[in-house]
C-alpha cells in the first residue's frame, strides 16, 4: 500500500470551518491541513489551534494555502492593484483571469510581479504562525514531524503557469525552506472503470482533472530536482463531495496505482462548514453558495472521521 495523507483544506477560512477541522485533529484523523493566511479571522483561528495543541494526539503537517481569489491582500492594495476585486478592498482573481494572464504577452510580467509580492507576504505571515505551533507542540512533547514549509493553494491556483513561475521564483529569491508542494495530479482511470458511478460526478470536475494533469508534469520535475516525495492527489473528480462510500469503492484501484509508482496518495477533503453569518465580502459569493454553506461539508467531515479506520483495516 502507498503512503497515505488524509488532508483537510481551508483551516482559517472562517472560525466555524476551523472548529470543524480542529474536531478532526483532536480525534487524530488528519495527517495534514492547509491554512488560509489572508482572512481576517486568521489570527483568531491560529490562537484557537495553539490553545488546543497540548491536548492533540499529534500535530498534523500544516501547509500554507495560498489564496488569490478571496481574502485580504497582505502585500497591500497599492503594491498589487491588479490582484484586487473591483469596488472592494479584497483580493479577487478568478482562475480564468490567472489562466489568461499566463499567456498575455504584455500583462503577464506585471501580474507575475504583483503575485510574487502577495506570495511573499502570505508565506511569511503563515510560516511565522505555523513555526510557533510546531514549537508549542515540541515543548509539550506532542509529535510534530514538519521541519519546513509546505505549500498548496486555494482552487489549485499554484498549478497555473504564471502562478507556478511566481512561486518558484519567490522560493529561490527568499530562500524559503520547502519540504512539500502539492501536485494536483489525479489519475482518471479508476473513476472511469466504475461505470455505475459515472452519473455521480460533476462533468466540470473532469475538465479540472485533465487540465491540472497537464500542468502536473512541471511539478513532478520540480519535486525530483528538490528531493520531494512524488504524489497523487484525490479530490478533483469528486471535488465538493468526498463521501466515504465512493472512496471505499475506488480506493483499491487508486492505492494500487499510487503504490506501483511509489507516490504518496493525498486525500484532499473539506470537512469544515461555513455558517451563513460568516459570509462577508472577503468570501466569494458564488463559492459560499456552491461549496462553503452546503451540507456536503458535513458529509466530508463524516468521511474524515471514518477514513483512517478504513485505511488501517
Amino acid at each position: 500500500m502507498p503512503k497515505i495523507d488524509v488532508h483537510a483544506d481551508d483551516y482559517a477560512l472562517t472560525v466555524h470551518t476551523s472548529q470543524d477541522i480542529l474536531d478532526c485533529m483532536k480525534a487524530g484523523k488528519l495527517d495534514s491541513i492547509s491554512v488560509v493566511p489572508n482572512m481576517s479571522c486568521f489570527r483568531q483561528c491560529m490562537e484557537m489551534l495553539k490553545e488546543a495543541i497540548p491536548a492533540l494526539p499529534f500535530l498534523p503537517g500544516m501547509s500554507i494555502h495560498l489564496d488569490f481569489v478571496e481574502g485580504k491582500c497582505l502585500a497591500g492594495a497599492a503594491k498589487a492593484p491588479l490582484l484586487m476585486k473591483k469596488g472592494s478592498d479584497c483580493i479577487g482573481l478568478s482562475w480564468g483571469s490567472l489562466f489568461l494572464s499566463s499567456y498575455h504577452p504584455i500583462k503577464r510580467r506585471v501580474v507575475k510581479q504583483q503575485l510574487k509580492r502577495e506570495m511573499k507576504a502570505q508565506i511569511s505571515t503563515a510560516w511565522k504562525e505555523i513555526s510557533h505551533c510546531i514549537e508549542i507542540a515540541r515543548k509539550n512533547q506532542i509529535s510534530a514531524e514538519q521541519k519546513s514549509i509546505r505549500i498548496d493553494s486555494h482552487q489549485h491556483a499554484h498549478m497555473i503557469p504564471i502562478v507556478w513561475e511566481a512561486l518558484t521564483e519567490v522560493i529561490e529569491e527568499e530562500g524559503f525552506p520547502i519540504e512539500y508542494i502539492r501536485n494536483s495530479k489525479e489519475v482518471l482511470r479508476p473513476f472511469l472503470q466504475e461505470v455505475s458511478l459515472w452519473k455521480t460526478y460533476r462533468p466540470i470536475n473532469f475538465v479540472k482533472n485533465r487540465l491540472l494533469y497537464l500542468y502536473s508534469y512541471k511539478v513532478d520535475r520540480y519535486a525530483r530536482a528538490h528531493a520531494m516525495e512524488p504524489m497523487y492527489l484525490w479530490g478533483l473528480v469528486m471535488s465538493g463531495y468526498m463521501d466515504y462510500e465512493r472512496i471505499a469503492r475506488l480506493y483499491p484501484k487508486m492505492a494500487a496505482k499510487a503504490a506501483k509508482e511509489n507516490r504518496t496518495l493525498e486525500f484532499c477533503i473539506h470537512p469544515g462548514a461555513t455558517l451563513p453569518d460568516e459570509v462577508t465580502g472577503e468570501i466569494g459569493e458564488m463559492a459560499a453558495k456552491d461549496f462553503y454553506l452546503l451540507s456536503d461539508r458535513k458529509v466530508e467531515k463524516d468521511t474524515v472521521m471514518k477514513l483512517k479506520d478504513y485505511l488501517l483495516m
